[in-house]
């Protein structure tokens, strides 16, 4: 018997490209009048509203349009799991394509054993200019790109699925609170971390899996491929680190400020030598926001 489930599509002024994420869905070989459709619209001001509408003018009730003021991933992806009437919510990022097997391929994951919480899917980048040759292979996960295996199987800690292709068996949230709100993507805000500290408490008592079959593609648009967005991305990866563990304690303000200037000495010291000088400075970049994120972050609290 085919489960009914729910994918979920938070957006924030990304019409065209949300658009084109509901269209590969309702592609799905999954029997379609078992998937709904959420659409989270975080306080959008283009025409996305309109677009979700005439969407569902035309292919009925399934998909549904939601409206949330308050700004910010977390809460657009809370919202979607407090309105979710599937036995399982399927999250797709509003640029992302999911393949035409990506819902059967999840749910059939989730129907092997009913101790798996969390499932998650490949993630091929679709790059809208060339991949950057300066970026660490170590750091090409800023992007969302996911290939961990070539077979399903049960992620262990640390690894976890990525936030553009994640789904959640909906009755964990009876047990578990969802997405900590003070972590996740506000505006220009990069914080991130949200999805790790979730899997992490679910783990305590369910399995995290992974599918290579349940693909998705995800588009990566040129402005994220400077340097200046990667820098960027780094030092709010460092903020979200500390935000996460809510530690400001004095012996760790130190290790960041030893690691960051041994890093600064790297980086003197191979800038003639790019890629390794680009690594210093991402290592640098992390350390700040780090600091950041216990010094302002912390502190408030």
């Amino acid at each position: 018997m085919d489960r009914v489930v729910t994918v979920a599509i938070c957006t924030h002024n990304r019409a065209k490209d949300t658009s084109e994420a509901i269209e590969s869905v309702l592609l799905q070989s999954y029997v379609k009048e078992d998937i709904e459709i959420i659409v989270i619209d975080n306080r959008s001001t283009d025409n996305t509203m309109d677009m979700v509408n005439d969407l569902r003018r035309r292919h009925g009730s399934r998909i549904r349009y939601i409206y949330e003021n308050k700004l910010g991933l977390s809460v657009a992806r809370n919202r979607a799991i407090h309105e979710a009437r599937g036995e399982y919510i399927l999250f797709l990022d509003d640029d992302a394509i999911a393949s035409k097997d990506w819902v059967l391929e999840i749910v059939d994951v989730f129907e092997s054993d009913p101790a798996i919480g969390c499932v998650g899917g490949r993630i091929d980048p679709i790059w809208e200019s060339a991949e950057p040759y300066w970026i660490p292979e170590e750091h090409r996960s800023v992007f969302t790109i996911l290939d961990y295996s070539s077979k399903v199987q049960e992620m262990p800690a640390p690894f976890i699925p990525y936030g553009a292709n994640v789904a959640f068996r909906t009755s964990i949230f009876k047990h578990i609170k969802p997405f900590r709100e003070d972590l996740g993507r506000v505006g220009n805000k990069l914080l991130s971390s949200e999805e790790s500290e979730l899997i992490a408490r679910l783990r305590e008592n369910y399995k995290v899996y992974y599918t290579p079959y349940g693909q998705v593609q995800h588009k990566i648009a040129k402005e994220r491929t400077t340097k200046k967005w990667f820098l960027k991305r780094i030092f709010w990866q460092g903020v979200s680190d500390a935000v996460k563990r809510q530690d400001n304690s004095p012996i760790l303000v130190i290790k960041h400020i030893i690691r960051m200037l041994q890093a600064v000495l790297s980086s003197i010291l191979s800038i003639f030598h790019y890629k390794s000088f680009i690594r210093q400075i991402t290592k640098i970049c992390y350390r700040n926001g780090s600091l950041v994120g216990i010094l302002r972050y912390n502190g408030r609290g």
